[in-house]
């Protein structure tokens, strides 16, 4: 069930309304929202709604041992039996015939056997999202972080709640649950600000996104041996756009939905492309799941604690497995490595501090060089992240010696992509300032003018809604 359907736009108004009519009950208010979340889920397939209620109960069951337990040897026992059974559903799921086709591959250089084709399992949607969720909340009671006794039907709740199960942003328990154990007030809802989210998520996935995927990317990424330097680096920079339009403008709507419901998500994208440092982007670029990778990975790794080369390896090993999460192909393994890259030459830079560099470093020529590099640098990444196979991402990256007319430079594709990177560059105040415009209006005004807004985006946006990038995630 996609966001941007008719299907769902039922589906949460019947939510929305049964669930405020529930408020004054909070545990069967909670109820009521996890089944929605089970029906949502089964929309898609069935059959996978077991694993995520086995996943969900199973972490709740972990995290009440944990917290009921006061030897410390024996928590720790607990929270590593439950991180190695939901890293190895992910793993079994996600990488099975990953795993067995690189060694094959390698087996057969060795031995000159025919290359073997092993299916994959099918890939649960948000599997991913789903099983992080679960570890925060076991590694959330190890860490005295979540204090109040855990309660299965908010443990249930907590993974599978539907506006962020099927692509985040990640939550923390440590940040939601204590929202489970408060019922929702109607009065506190910006129900204002809510509807700018999902009118701004809307505009991003379905003009913005899917306009550049079907007019540009799509084309040259499908043959780029049929195109010219001058489409492909406008395919490699617009897809730049459409993943950002399409990833945040789910988040938005994720944000914006969860906000009506009465629950605060975190913000998971704050202009990433205006980052003047790879240390920057990762600071404003799926934030949940940045975060997540620097508390439960790189720091237990042992952050920037030691040595400077080893902050050094810390940041590749985090960085290798983040592009790994991602998906089971060697092109996002090399992905993760370019960032890690990027991370580990900004430290060593960072590292000098003689007069000169420190000068240089305070100029805003430096500050928008720096944001013109670090955005060509991030390019080059998605050219791996976006290919299929290197053969593809190759071909992308030799075609842009080759010399051309440009052909798919066409006046829609050229203002959404304009608007994909540039918008970033909006001032906060006029967002803020068209919240306060509305909060003025009657409320017949303020709905009739959203109305008519999605009314616009459907007109404006390509015929069709493709599924967000992250679902396969």
């Amino acid at each position: 069930m996609l966001f941007p359907t008719v299907e769902f736009a039922l589906f949460f108004i019947a939510v929305l309304v049964i669930a405020w009519s529930l408020y004054r009950f909070n545990t069967l208010h909670k109820l009521f929202l996890l089944v929605a979340s089970y029906v949502f889920y089964g929309f898609w397939d069935w059959s996978y709604v077991p694993l995520l209620f086995g996943i969900s109960l199973f972490s709740g069951i972990v995290a009440q041992r944990i917290q009921s337990t006061e030897s410390a040897k024996k928590r720790k026992i607990f929270l590593t039996a439950g991180i190695v059974v939901c890293l190895s559903t992910l793993g079994y799921y996600k990488y099975t015939s990953f795993a067995f086709v690189t060694l094959l591959d390698l087996w057969g250089h060795v031995a000159r056997v025919p290359r073997v084709r092993i299916p994959a399992p099918l890939l649960p949607l948000g599997v991913s999202f789903f099983v992080f969720h679960a570890i925060s909340l076991m590694m959330d009671c190890y860490r005295h972080k979540l204090r109040q006794h855990v309660r299965l039907h908010d443990a249930l709740l907590y993974v599978a709640f539907f506006p962020q199960l099927i692509a985040g942003p990640i939550l923390r328990a440590s940040s939601f649950m204590p929202q489970l154990r408060v019922g929702r007030d109607p009065q506190h809802i910006r129900v204002n600000r809510a509807l700018l989210l999902i009118v701004s998520g809307l505009f991003k996935k379905v003009v913005i996104s899917n306009l550049l995927a079907t007019r540009l990317v799509e084309q040259v990424f499908a043959a780029p041996q049929t195109f010219s330097r001058a489409d492909v680096l406008l395919a490699i920079y617009g897809y730049a756009a459409q993943i950002y339009c399409d990833f945040s403008g789910y988040t938005d709507i994720a944000i914006g939905c969860a906000m009506l419901l009465g629950y605060r998500f975190p913000r998971n994208f704050n202009a990433p492309y205006t980052a003047a440092n790879p240390q920057d982007f990762w600071r404003r670029w799926h934030i949940s799941l940045s975060s997540w990778l620097r508390d439960y990975l790189y720091i237990p790794l042992g952050g920037s604690r030691g040595t400077g080369w080893r902050t050094c390896l810390n940041l590749m090993i985090t960085m290798l497995l983040g592009g790994l999460w991602h998906g089971a192909s060697w092109t996002f393994v090399i992905w993760g490595a370019l960032h890690g890259c990027y991370l580990v030459a900004h430290r060593l830079w960072s590292s000098f501090n003689s007069r000169p560099i420190i000068t240089l470093r305070a100029t805003a020529l430096w500050r928008w060089t720096s944001r013109v590099l670090l955005f060509q640098a991030i390019c080059l990444g998605w050219i791996f992240f976006r290919s299929p196979s290197f053969s593809v991402a190759f071909a992308m990256l030799h075609r842009l010696s080759e010399p051309g007319a440009c052909t798919l430079a066409s006046v829609p594709v050229l203002l959404a992509l304009s608007v994909g990177l540039f918008g970033q560059y909006q001032p906060l105040r006029w967002r803020r300032a068209l919240e306060s415009e509305f909060n003025r209006w009657p409320a017949l005004a303020t709905g009739a003018a959203f109305a008519a807004a999605i009314s616009a985006i459907e007109m404006l946006g390509p015929s069709g809604v493709a599924p967000f990038i992250y679902f396969r995630f």
